[in-house]
């Protein structure tokens, strides 16, 4: 909740994975940047990927190179994960909303998976 200065009343604000049915992050330029970067660069791999297919290059090359992008994936889901937990799932703790703990519970065994 916050207080809306123009009226004087409590209005409900809409917060970090707000429990919603739409729900949305609020990143910092800073950080929705590093993760485009780091998704373009990943796209990139994958298009180069495409590319040895195409060309028929040795299969344990292009298992190499499946592997690197695999790995920079997980390293945008670590920043992503860390920046979740460090402002919506706060947020959503000390606003009472304890199940948001299942929540990310959850998302983490899916990510243990891969």
């Amino acid at each position: 909740m916050k207080l809306d200065l123009n009226k004087g009343n409590l209005i409900e604000q809409d917060n970090c994975c707000s429990s919603t049915n739409e729900r949305k992050s609020h990143h910092s330029d800073e950080t929705k940047k590093n993760l485009i970067t780091r998704l373009n660069r990943v796209e990139g791999q994958i298009r180069g990927i495409k590319g040895l297919i195409e060309k028929d290059t040795y299969c344990d090359d292009v298992i190499t190179q499946i592997s690197a992008a695999q790995s920079a994936l997980n390293g945008v889901a670590k920043m992503l994960l860390e920046t979740h937990m460090k402002e919506c799932v706060a947020e959503r703790i000390q606003g009472g909303d304890l199940e948001v703990l299942d929540e990310v519970l959850v998302t983490i065994q899916k990510l243990m998976k891969k």
